[in-house]
């Protein structure tokens, strides 16, 4: 198994942005929701029946939320690009 490289600390702060701005309530986590919205925006074919599934796969924790680690993660892996 091969080791990921080190994350650039501006590509971070970068990603952060975004979170934060997905954010909408500013509690530092991505709610069902705030995750709905994000979809709309980034990738509008998305079908309704999959934004659960997707938030699930990315609520590592399944703690109900998309916590900054989670979606790091994720922006990283470029799921949201599909």
């Amino acid at each position: 198994m091969s080791e990921q490289a080190p994350i650039d600390e501006s590509k971070v702060a970068e990603i952060r942005k975004e979170f934060e701005f997905f954010d909408r309530d500013k509690n530092g986590q991505i709610d069902l929701q705030e995750f709905i919205e994000l979809l709309t925006i980034l990738s509008p074919k998305t079908k309704a029946s999959h934004v659960k599934e997707g938030f699930s796969l990315i609520d590592k924790n399944d703690d109900g939320f998309i916590d900054f680690d989670e979606f790091l993660k994720w922006w990283l892996e470029g799921w949201w690009e599909y």
